[in-house]
């Protein structure tokens, strides 16, 4: 503390006693000096100029004053003509006058008339002060405006004008006789203009605004024509004081007719002086309107690329919203107006779109239909940019889009144009409701203020990984957020193609509890009893609620949650319960005449008759639709009861309990199986599975990702032990077959390991996920992943990944594609743009044509770019059926269906992906504002607590004696309180004929081949494939069961050829054409499965250069004979068939933890089992 003191010098003596009596008044009178700036304004010019040039708004009252006065003077000058009369004498002030009369035959000019007027004195006095005025206001200005070059100034059109119509009358005050002398006045109409165009740019620079440039312009060119027609008149009129002395409107009428180039030939002028003029007038008129009509026509073209504006009086007193693009492509303008005017409230609004490119020739042809171009508005501009913000009227909009552009190659940089479009609308319209589409995950949270954000690469990956445990969830989601009557197909021969149309209908719709007619009967009751009531009596299917107390939206809270009046209730149905109509069993009865009593309230509901077009979507499936093993629990089998057993009573099934009681199966019992079975695992899963764990992965790749409970490793893997193929020091395993998984593979082929890919992980790792049916997982990436996402994916179990290329075999054989269950074809970024539009998929379609038939039993789903490629996905150019589905297609279109790509089979059934079917989720959030969260919800993108998951279940031949899928729902409800919101139903395929007795006779051929004993003989791989080509379980075994020995091939062909010309002969002479036609087609089949061993060949001499069994590998097994399809929300009396896979939405496991006791859990003996081939049991429910 001494050496601190000893530091600080002591104050000066003068600096002590005295500041303390005087203050601080010694330092303001010591050594301060006051600087002024900007003295160079404070002079007397710079003042003016700021009055009178600088400052926006007294510059602006200046110019009005100079244009008032100067129309001020062409009315004086008018007012002159009225008052003078020639025939009454022509003189100089003061002078004796003499009369002048015109004579035609003299060619000589008495130039009397033309230099002098009569001029009153008091309209004398009143010219010559506003002339004065003029004057000073001109040299003021010019003395202001003086850069040092004065001729410049002096020369000018402005300033000789004034000259001319001001410093004559100024003259006069100091010689009255020239106060008659004629001055022309009327030149000051151009000096009028002149000042009119500088006042209406002060006029913009004052409020800050840009008008519209084509408003100046017709402005300017309208006061050309009226300076050059008062020009005209005033001066031939003058002129003609020497000759016919004409009226002011006489020469006005000469002027019109004479500029309009009508030329009656009646009023001409007489004398040359007056012609002279007419010429000159007439010259410039050709050298000044066409200039300006040029100008004119220029910006109106470049207004039709820009767009004009949106007017103020429209934005207040019409609805719009605006649409924010980087470049606006046909399809996506189609899809956004055929989604946003799907809904009957939105037809009177405006669309509004702000581009920042020129307007492609398409996109105008559309524009121009008048169903559009009635409704749309193009802006072109940019958002960044207050000006063009205004012009779309922002502040007044009711919306905004803003879309990003995912063809970009750099998908980041698109991101962050989308950000800066997001935050220049939220600083210039705080109160607009934003709806923002960004397209990487990491970059979400930069636009977290909007209203409603969709990430493309969140729900893209989610719902791939779905797809492969939930069979077509892509087309179940896809369906569901788009907006449709249920029309399409329903003239189609075809019953899927009708059942497929109507079920497109089917939506998300909310009520109010209180205010439903579906579900206010339910009040205090439990939410399963009301799910599976009102989906009997309405048919509608119930899938969550929101509290009114909690924001939060929860799937199938489950039996223990009681519905309250205040509720919203979400549910599946054709139309929302206000444009459904409800017929009474009494009113129906009274209509047919039958008289009869009525039963009880729970009967006496018809379902409504909306709901009976609901009978589900078809797809047909060409690939392997058994229910993959990895469904975590998922699939069951529902055993038949035991007291119900003898086949003389139909089985009967519990009641669902308004209450849940304390005896029933409840969600949480489902968590306690999975602990048990975790906690003595069987023999065949090793001591590995013990090891996995349940948490929260303690990495997260970007920011804004919701927690979910996964399956964990307990250490996390060492970065080397990710690596496929390729051994560490922790194990020697360098191919799929060497780690020996118990599960099928599911592999993902993708450009590079971006953040989205994390949420393809964590819903197959989700703790809901049985442990023992965990799919392995293989990510085959073109580039090095990141050691970032490394460290993020790392703590999850079975998770690898591979450097290679889908279009490599060896990549493909070396990550174990034989092995596989599905493959998931990402869309490569690199890809995503090309020359020609619809050009991005070529490579990614070609490479999956060939997967498709070098493994043709793998399930393959793609990701294209573009909807419209779907169809050369698995394309086969002779399949007349696939022919037939285009032609429909191409119907739904010309209809105006939204989904006129949903009879695509590959879509139909799941195969084919393209994320831009996810953008029509963003639009109808304006409508439906929790759609968002509910797709996020059922794609396992977010875990509410309480709130439940989609999973499936698997209806296996034990179980059809339930019936009916109304049976189902009760069953589900009463033991397991799952809510069933659909099918997916597998069937075998038959190729439709022109005509009925083609069947008949294909049957009569088919039975006359199996008697041929050379066809017993070859049936073993072939026949039996084809007999079963509907059921997924036999085609699962057939991949491990048929062996392919390349020495039997030779004699399996000749074999063939016998059966072939056997079958020609044992075939009846009636069936003709039909016969060789079915014969034909035979014969080919035969040389595509030739081709087929050509292509097993290639496969196993590769795997044999790799080192790797060809044990796996099945050659036959092909899907071509199955027709899958999505029943959403089917009525119930719909029959249940077997392998149909049933959507279920099932209870949180961790609902209920707390609250419920061990001995509660296992006291349950009701339980779900797996639907694994090796261990299948039966659920006694």
């Amino acid at each position: 503390m001494s050496d601190l003191d000893s530091e600080v010098l002591p104050l000066p003596p003068r600096y002590r006693f005295r500041d303390l009596l005087l203050g601080d008044q010694y330092f303001q009178n010591d050594d301060r000096v006051q600087v002024e700036f900007y003295v160079n304004e404070n002079t007397f010019k710079e003042r003016l100029k700021l009055f009178f040039i600088k400052n926006q708004r007294s510059s602006l009252r200046i110019r009005l004053f100079n244009f008032s006065l100067k129309l001020l003077t062409c009315l004086l000058y008018i007012v002159r003509v009225l008052l003078d009369d020639p025939a009454l004498g022509i003189g100089c002030w003061g002078c004796p006058k003499q009369t002048y009369t015109f004579n035609e035959s003299s060619s000589e000019i008495n130039w009397a008339p033309i230099l002098w007027v009569e001029r009153k004195l008091a309209l004398w006095v009143i010219q010559v002060i506003v002339a004065i005025i003029s004057f000073l206001e001109t040299m003021l200005l010019i003395y202001l405006s003086y850069k040092g070059n004065i001729w410049e100034q002096i020369f000018q059109v402005s300033f000789v004008l004034e000259m001319i119509t001001t410093l004559p009358f100024i003259i006069t005050i100091f010689w009255a006789p020239l106060r008659n002398l004629f001055i022309p006045v009327f030149l000051n109409c151009w000096l009028a203009k002149h000042a009119l165009e500088n006042m209406i740019n002060d006029f913009h620079r004052a409020i800050l605004r840009t008008q519209s440039a084509m408003f100046n312009q017709v402005l300017i060119l309208f006061c050309t024509l009226l300076c050059l027609l008062f020009t005209g008149t005033c001066g031939i009129q003058h002129l003609e004081r020497a000759g016919e002395n004409l009226s002011l409107l006489t020469s006005f009428y000469f002027c019109i007719v004479t500029f309009s180039t009508v030329g009656y030939g009646d009023v001409t002028p007489k004398i040359w002086p007056s012609q002279l003029l007419v010429v000159i007038m007439i010259c410039v008129a050709l050298v000044v309107l066409p200039l300006q009509f040029e100008e004119l026509v220029y910006l109106w073209m470049e207004r039709q690329k820009s767009g004009g504006n949106y007017s103020r009086h429209r934005a207040q007193t019409e609805k719009h919203v605006i649409l924010c693009v980087s470049s606006l492509k046909i399809d996506l303008l189609m899809d956004f107006l055929n989604e946003f005017y799907a809904h009957p409230r939105l037809q009177d609004y405006y669309v509004v779109i702000l581009c920042p490119t020129e307007m492609d020739i398409q996109v105008r042809r559309v524009l121009q239909i008048p169903l559009w171009s009635q409704r749309v508005i193009y802006l072109q501009g940019s958002a960044l940019k207050d000006q063009d913000l205004m012009r779309a009227k922002m502040d007044n909009g009711e919306a905004c889009f803003i879309l990003s552009s995912r063809n970009e190659v750099d998908r980041t940089a698109a991101d962050h144009q989308t950000i800066l479009r997001a935050w220049a609308v939220k600083d210039f319209a705080p109160n607009c409701p934003l709806y923002v589409q960004i397209l990487k995950p990491e970059n979400k949270f930069h636009v977290k203020f909007a209203d409603h954000v969709v990430c493309e690469e969140e729900c893209k990956y989610a719902m791939l990984a779905l797809n492969c445990i939930c069979p077509a969830t892509s087309t179940l989601i896809t369906l569901l957020v788009h907006t449709s009557r249920g029309q399409e197909g329903q003239e189609s021969p075809e019953q899927w193609q009708r059942m497929y149309g109507r079920c497109s209908g089917n939506e998300v719709y909310h009520v109010r509890m209180g205010d439903s007619k579906f579900f206010r009967e339910y009040q205090g009751k439990s939410f399963t009893y009301a799910a599976f009531h009102a989906h009997k009596k309405y048919g509608v299917c119930l899938i969550g609620l929101k509290r009114e107390d909690n924001k939060s939206i929860l799937l199938n809270p489950g039996p223990r949650h009681t519905l309250a009046a205040s509720d919203t209730c979400f549910y599946i149905n054709i139309t929302k319960e206000e444009n459904s109509a409800f017929t009474f069993k009494q009113e129906e009865t009274r209509r047919r005449g039958l008289a009869g009593p009525g039963r009880g309230r729970g009967s006496s509901h018809l379902p409504v008759h909306s709901i009976i077009a609901s009978v589900g979507t078809v797809a047909i499936d060409l690939q392997n639709t058994e229910c993959p093993p990895a469904q975590g629990g998922e699939c069951g089998k529902l055993a038949l009861p035991t007291e119900n057993g003898s086949g003389s009573r139909r089985p009967s099934i519990a009641p669902v309990l308004e209450l849940a009681d304390s005896s029933a199966l409840l969600p949480c019992d489902l968590l306690s199986d999975q602990s048990e079975d975790e906690m003595t695992p069987s023999e065949d899963e090793g001591l590995s599975a013990v090891e996995y764990v349940k948490g929260y992965p303690p990495n997260s790749p970007y920011i804004g990702s919701s927690p979910t409970l996964c399956h964990l490793l307990p250490v996390k893997a060492p970065f080397c032990c990710l690596r496929l193929d390729k051994g560490c020091k922790h194990n020697s395993f360098e191919d799929a077959k060497a780690y020996g998984f118990k599960n099928k593979l599911i592999i993902v082929s993708a450009e590079t390991a971006g953040n989205g890919l994390y949420n393809f992980i964590v819903p197959l790792r989700a703790y809901y996920r049985s442990r023992r049916e965990l799919n392995p997982i293989v990510l085959l990436l073109d580039n090095k992943p990141d050691p970032h996402f490394l460290e993020a994916i790392c703590c999850f179990p079975m998770v690898y990944y591979m450097e290679g290329s889908v279009d490599n075999l060896d990549s493909l054989l070396q990550c174990g594609i034989i092995y596989a269950d599905n493959l998931v074809v990402v869309d490569k970024e690199s890809t995503m743009s090309a020359e020609e539009d619809y050009m991005a998929d070529a490579k990614t379609i070609v490479n999956v044509q060939t997967m498709f038939r070098l493994f043709p039993s793998l399930s393959i789903t793609t990701e294209l770019t573009h909807p419209s490629n779907m169809r050369f996905m698995q394309f086969r150019a002779k399949d007349s059926y696939s022919l037939a589905l285009s032609k429909l297609e191409k119907r739904e279109r010309e209809n105006g269906s939204n989904l006129a790509f949903m009879f695509r089979l590959p879509f139909a059934a799941g195969r084919v992906f393209s994320i831009s079917m996810l953008d029509t989720l963003l639009y109808q959030s304006f409508v439906k504002d929790y759609m968002i969260s509910i797709t996020r919800l059922l794609l396992g993108l977010d875990t509410t607590p309480g709130s439940g998951y989609l999973c499936a279940m698997k209806i296996t031949e034990g179980d059809l004696w339930i019936g009916t899928y109304g049976r189902l729902f009760q069953k589900l409800c009463s033991s397991s309180a799952e809510i069933p919101i659909g099918v997916y139903r597998t069937q075998s395929h038959v190729f439709a004929t022109s005509e009925p007795h083609d069947l008949r006779v294909q049957s009569q051929i088919s039975v006359s081949a199996d008697d041929c004993e050379d066809t017993r003989e070859v049936k073993g791989p072939w026949g039996a494939r084809a007999g079963t080509g509907g059921t997924g379980g036999s085609s699962m075994h057939g991949r491990h069961s048929v062996g392919g020995d390349p020495a039997e091939h030779p004699l399996l062909r000749r074999k063939s050829l016998q059966w072939a010309r056997k079958l020609s002969r044992k075939s009846p002479k009636h069936a003709g054409k039909a016969a060789a036609e079915w014969i034909s087609q035979q014969r080919l089949s035969l040389c595509q499965r030739s081709e087929r061993q050509e292509l097993s060949e290639l496969v196993k001499n590769r795997m044999k250069h790799l080192g790797l069994p060809t044990t796996g590998y099945d050659e036959m097994n092909d899907h071509q004979n199955t027709l899958s399809y999505v029943l959403i929300n089917p009525p119930p009396d719909t029959r249940l068939e077997p392998h149909d896979i049933v959507y279920l939405i099932r209870c949180d496991p961790l609902a209920h933890v707390a609250s419920s006791s061990p001995s509660r859990k296992s006291s349950c003996s009701n339980k779900l089992s797996s639907c694994n081939p090796e261990t299948r049991g039966e659920t006694q429910l």
